[in-house]
């Protein structure tokens, strides 16, 4: 009895799955072929859906503001009303609050140095607090942009502002502006690039009344409760909606992921990878089984319980998730990296790996479940009728 679960153990099932994976290589090949595209495209999918949600909040969530008071009604960080200069008085009044300062973001006409014009989104910070503005620099000092009419832009958007070098004089709303750094890896969920400046500069260049803001963020004292501070500062400022930043990074989020629709079809297309990914996967693994269905009926008629025929189906699904997989995340992040240096980047975090790695285990064994009807439906006697 013992030499029988021998004969028949999980040992013996791994061999037979394994070697009718690589019977035919050909078809072998093709299984894997298919898993690593099916593991791409989903992994390119969300990662793009990852991407495109990062983007939205990239300058808030790189602040180091502790909240944001903004005009009211604002549903996102990139197009708001003008506020009252008078709010950064009363919130600095405000029992808790440790800093207050103005932030600008206006859309301006960039005109190139060739010729064109670009729509841009010129951000104004207090370079003396440092609470916002550009990081990342790879070219230029942030000290550079105390020099009148400085600006800073990232490399990702060098080709479509005409800008390739550090002292280049262009136009923004028909005033004159120097390009005095560079950034690396600031996207735009908007088609517009950002402009960093100093608020000073930034007034200057967009025209904008010195009189008003565009938000006001600030930091909160050590022993400050968050939300009590948050209270305050609604009772006191009734013009004006006030967020925690974490509030307002998922209001600009939500608002450019769902309800514009443009991050909805991002997930619908994660979806839809997911999905074509399954029946891929499902008609490889499917074919797989019933090209060996004779075997199965031969394992049948030697007396191999139908357990052991599940162990070496389900067997077939975990070497080929496993072998399949790795190739495919490997590819997808070469892909992720190299969208580095585009405007859309790729997000494939370690955790989406991982989980990639169970969802592709979860599809190629559904798939094997449903072919172990198959495989079970045969008739052992089918093995001696040649």
């Amino acid at each position: 009895m013992k030499g029988q679960r021998t004969r028949w153990g999980l040992g013996m099932a791994g061999l037979l799955a394994w070697r009718n994976l690589a019977h035919d290589r050909s078809r072998f090949i093709v299984t894997l072929v298919g898993i690593i595209f099916a593991v791409v495209l989903i992994a390119m999918q969300i990662g793009l859906f990852l991407g495109f949600s990062d983007s939205t909040t990239n300058v808030i969530r790189h602040t180091r503001a502790d909240f944001w008071i903004v005009a009211k009604g604002s549903q996102n960080f990139e197009v708001t009303l003008p506020i009252n200069e008078r709010e950064i008085y009363l919130a600095r009044s405000v029992p808790g609050v440790a800093a207050a300062e103005p932030l600008l973001v206006q859309f301006g006409n960039w005109k190139r140095p060739g010729g064109g014009d670009e729509s841009v989104l010129v951000v104004g910070t207090d370079l003396n607090t440092g609470l916002a503005g550009p990081w990342n620099i790879v070219a230029g000092r942030l000290e550079d942009l105390r020099r009148p009419d400085a600006v800073m832009i990232d490399l990702v958007f060098a080709d479509k502002l005409g800008v390739h070098e550090v002292g280049t004089t262009v136009e923004i709303l028909g005033r004159r502006a120097r390009v005095v750094g560079f950034t690396r890896g600031i996207r735009s969920f908007t088609t517009s690039p950002w402009v960093f400046a100093s608020y000073r500069t930034a007034q200057h260049l967009t025209g904008f009344p010195e009189t008003d803001t565009n938000y006001v963020i600030g930091t909160l004292a050590p022993d400050a409760d968050p939300a009590e501070v948050r209270a305050a500062l609604v009772a006191a400022l009734p013009r004006t909606d006030v967020y925690l930043s974490e509030q307002f990074a998922a209001r600009t989020r939500d608002y450019w992921m769902f309800t514009t629709g443009a991050g909805a079809s991002v997930l619908v297309s994660a979806v839809l990878g997911l999905l074509v990914g399954m029946v891929i996967v499902a008609q490889v693994l499917y074919a797989t089984t019933v090209d060996h269905l004779p075997e199965f009926g031969t394992l049948r008629a030697m007396g191999a319980p139908r357990a052991f025929v599940y162990k070496v189906i389900l067997g077939q699904a975990v070497l080929s998730a496993t072998l399949g997989h790795l190739p495919g995340i490997l590819l997808a992040l070469a892909v992720a990296k190299a969208s580095e240096a585009g405007a859309a980047v790729i997000l494939i975090p370690w955790e989406l790996a991982v989980g990639l790695y169970g969802v592709t285990l979860a599809m190629c064994v559904l798939a094997s479940v449903v072919s172990i009807r198959k495989a079970m439906d045969i008739d052992p006697a089918m093995v001696f009728q040649r």
